[in-house]
């Protein structure tokens, strides 16, 4: 495989975060893949709901192309999809089965699929929901890119047929999250992320429970798609939607980030969300629900802690030493900056496909 490669990548968003985490991911992978020398092309369908909130129009570190149905991706990519020398799939990209389909039969170089929800791909895969991705897909994909690693790797290619199943975590680009000494404290906890009904559980556990309890205490939960009918506590906050560039300044505002996490991923296990990596970077402790291998990303106690009940969350708010909450937030720093940067995902992921070309060479 040659050292600068042609990468095409067919993903949900890149121009848009709203309503979605996979722009996030996309943008620090892509940005570091292009400081080491390779050209990528990202293609995304045009959709009203991104098209009313780009807030990247245009990334200045890869080609971007808008298509509006798969007859102009076929019409106008095909030659750019035939020649690249990796071609990445992404999940929940619109008619993502038909999509695979002409990409698998189209593409001459490596063929990988980037599942950035992976929990959630397998739980639609056992009900026959085939919404972005068809089991009899997996095995033709050369590379099967997962958010999840631990057992689920052993799944998808035991179970699924994959050839070659690598984990390939979320990141965070250091200049872009950092503590930061401008930056007022104006909350003990916050929470960013989209609702969705069951993080909502733990949204209303974890924070809204220790926020009636501690009413001189501030809270704030920032995201999109929260039902109006929803009633926080008169001292939490609500922002309706953080762009990228502002959640750096989100973070450092806050004494402590919670994070938490979907019913399906804690049932997968190792299935770290980008707000801890980003949240970490910044140098603020996270407060963080329980899933197996969390303590394989950042050690409990010492890099960020872990809490059953509102009650917990509510103890640590209220005692926790101020030395004892900037080391732990220290510390978890130093961790994600040895090993969950986009610099590391963006050289992990050109020796998955080195790992998968070769493994796809020997059985011809």
């Amino acid at each position: 495989m040659r050292t600068e490669l042609d990468i095409v990548i067919l993903g949900l968003s890149i121009t848009s975060s709203w309503g979605n985490g996979h722009a996030t991911t996309y943008r620090a992978l892509i940005r570091e893949l292009d400081r080491m020398g390779m050209r990528v092309h990202f293609l995304e369908r045009d959709t009203a709901w991104y098209a009313a909130s780009r807030d990247l129009p245009t990334p200045p570190f890869c080609r971007t192309s808008l298509y509006a149905s798969l007859e102009e991706l076929r019409d106008v990519h095909a030659e750019a999809v035939r020649d690249a020398d990796v071609v990445i799939v992404g999940s929940y990209v619109p008619d993502g089965v038909e999509l695979s389909r002409w990409v698998l039969e189209r593409a001459r170089g490596l063929r990988a699929f980037y599942d950035i929800d992976t929990p959630v791909t397998l739980a639609k895969l056992a009900r026959r929901d085939f919404e972005y991705l068809h089991p009899s897909l997996i095995p033709r994909f050369d590379l099967y890119l997962s958010f999840t690693g631990g057992e689920t790797l052993a799944t998808l290619e035991q179970t699924h047929g994959s050839p070659c199943a690598r984990a390939l975590y979320c990141s965070v680009d250091p200049e872009h999250y950092a503590p930061r000494a401008d930056v007022a404290t104006r909350w003990d906890l916050g929470y960013l992320g989209t609702y969705s009904d069951d993080r909502q559980v733990r949204v209303e556990s974890l924070l809204c429970e220790p926020a009636r309890s501690l009413p001189d205490q501030r809270f704030v939960v920032a995201g999109s798609r929260y039902p109006a009918q929803l009633r926080w506590p008169k001292n939490v906050e609500r922002i309706e939607h953080l762009p990228p560039p502002e959640h750096s300044s989100f973070y450092n505002a806050q004494r402590f980030a919670l994070n938490v996490t979907r019913d399906d991923m804690i049932q997968a296990g190792y299935s770290p969300s980008v707000r801890l990596f980003e949240a970490a970077a910044c140098g603020v402790p996270i407060i963080s629900d329980i899933w197996p291998g969390i303590e394989t990303i950042l050690t409990p106690n010492e890099e960020l802690l872990l809490v059953r009940s509102g009650a917990e969350v509510g103890e640590l708010l209220a005692s926790l030493r101020e030395d004892q909450r900037r080391a732990i937030g220290q510390r978890a720093r130093a961790r994600v900056l040895s090993a969950h940067t986009c610099a590391h995902r963006a050289r992990q992921l050109l020796g998955y496909c080195r790992e998968a070309a070769a493994i796809k060479g020997r059985a011809r």
